[in-house]
């Protein structure tokens, strides 16, 4: 069995397991009441100490490779347990890293890892970008940079562009503090109002 292969069939099996245990901790939280009690949650991550910040910044990392979990959710989750400055400070660390974790994927097994992650569809959707090395060069920095743009996606297709680490790696770490800090900021401002409506409400 080839390499590219046998990460494909372990990426499956780590999909489910992950799914799995997913599953079983949204149960045993709900059991516990951690998510209709944003203190229980806070109380929980705190109790767990150091190992809190390093499960969510792993919980990125993860979320950046294998896209099972929409982004927002886990920074809303980020800005939510650790507030917005930590927040962003533990986002800004997973993703960077999650996004390092693909490009050196992409160069170890190439478009068939790629096709397996994120689907022909998005691969046909953005691979003609790479028919043009400079122009796709400009169009992923400027998705890096602002929000809302299929990020992962096109960082996937940076591995199997000719782009360098050097340039890769400058263009996340400068364009990625941005759009997260838009994404937590905003999302803050949401949770707030939420709450000063559900206060409103209670009168």
């Amino acid at each position: 069995m080839s390499d590219g292969r046998r990460f494909e069939r372990l990426t499956r099996w780590l999909t489910i397991l992950m799914t799995l245990a997913i599953v079983i901790l949204a149960i045993r939280g709900w059991q516990l009441g951690l998510f209709t009690s944003l203190e229980n949650l806070q109380a929980l991550v705190s109790r767990l100490g150091v190992w809190g910040p390093v499960a969510f910044v792993l919980l990125q990392i993860v979320q950046v490779v294998v896209p099972m979990i929409p982004g927002g959710i886990t920074l809303g989750a980020g800005v939510l347990l650790f507030g917005p400055w930590l927040g962003w400070v533990y986002n800004y660390i997973g993703i960077c890293l999650g996004s390092f974790a693909i490009f050196a994927l992409m160069r170890t097994f190439g478009k068939p890892l790629a096709l397996r992650l994120i689907g022909e569809k998005t691969m046909t959707r953005y691979g003609g970008w790479l028919n043009d090395e400079k122009r796709f060069d400009r169009l992923f920095a400027l998705a890096i940079f602002f929000p809302f743009a299929p990020d992962d996606a096109l960082c996937y297709l940076a591995g199997l562009s000719n782009m360098s680490w050097r340039r890769y790696s400058l263009i996340i770490l400068l364009g990625k503090p941005l759009s997260i800090a838009l994404y937590s900021f905003s999302l803050t401002s949401i949770f707030n109002w939420l709450a000063m409506l559900q206060l409103e409400l209670a009168k």
